[in-house]
């Protein structure tokens, strides 16, 4: 059983004040309708862990799974956002702005790009955005199964061309529906936890 499969739902906020506390936490964001939600569902192997909104942009809150041990996988609204009133939109980039660069807990990024449309603006910014913080960044180049073989490793090699001047920035290929892509996640992830909590988890824990 892989980390993600442990995963079960821990809480919902909307406000920065309202962040659990936690140890170590994996982040997954996205534009809407990236695939991020059915992306999370496949790696938990659940049908509606995260929930897949027929209008994209629709979800507000960041909400929290806990995988065991001190880990921890957080969904982020997506952005570029749906028609929603304007006072919404902006409490939405606040509140995503700030957990991104002042959340300690936050020890890497999982950013899902629908692989037929990568690196768009809103992505570069976030890329951008999240680079000061000094932490990784994985990129998830979802639904992969909608482009053959070799329009896929043109696109991997391209995306991979285009992060030269972003260190600490790797890439893949990831399919949903084919569970592909899957393995490679585990990897980098499981990694960014053990280094993480490896030497915490030889002590007692105390306090932060």
């Amino acid at each position: 059983m892989t980390i993600f499969q442990n995963a079960r739902f821990h809480t919902t906020v909307n406000h920065i004040r309202d962040l659990p506390a936690t140890r170590a936490e994996v982040a997954f964001v996205g534009r809407s309708n990236s695939g991020k939600s059915s992306a999370i569902n496949t790696l938990a192997n659940r049908t509606r862990l995260a929930f897949v909104s027929k209008t994209p942009g629709r979800t507000q809150h960041i909400n929290f799974f806990d995988l065991g041990n001190e880990r921890y996988l957080v969904d982020l609204p997506g952005y570029g956002f749906a028609d929603v009133p304007v006072a919404i939109r902006h409490h939405w980039v606040e509140l995503l702005g700030r957990y991104l660069q002042t959340r300690k807990s936050l020890i890497g990024l999982l950013l899902i790009m629908d692989v037929r449309h990568p690196l768009k603006d809103l992505d570069q910014n976030m890329l951008t955005f999240y680079r000061v913080t000094g932490r990784p960044v994985h990129i998830l180049l979802s639904k992969a199964d909608k482009l053959s073989r070799q329009h896929q490793q043109k696109t991997l090699a391209a995306v991979k061309k285009s992060l030269i001047d972003y260190p600490g920035v790797t890439v893949q290929l990831f399919s949903s529906l084919k569970k592909t892509g899957m393995e490679e996640v585990e990897t980098v992830v499981s990694g960014w936890f053990d280094a993480a909590l490896g030497e915490e988890e030889l002590c007692p824990q105390g306090e932060d």
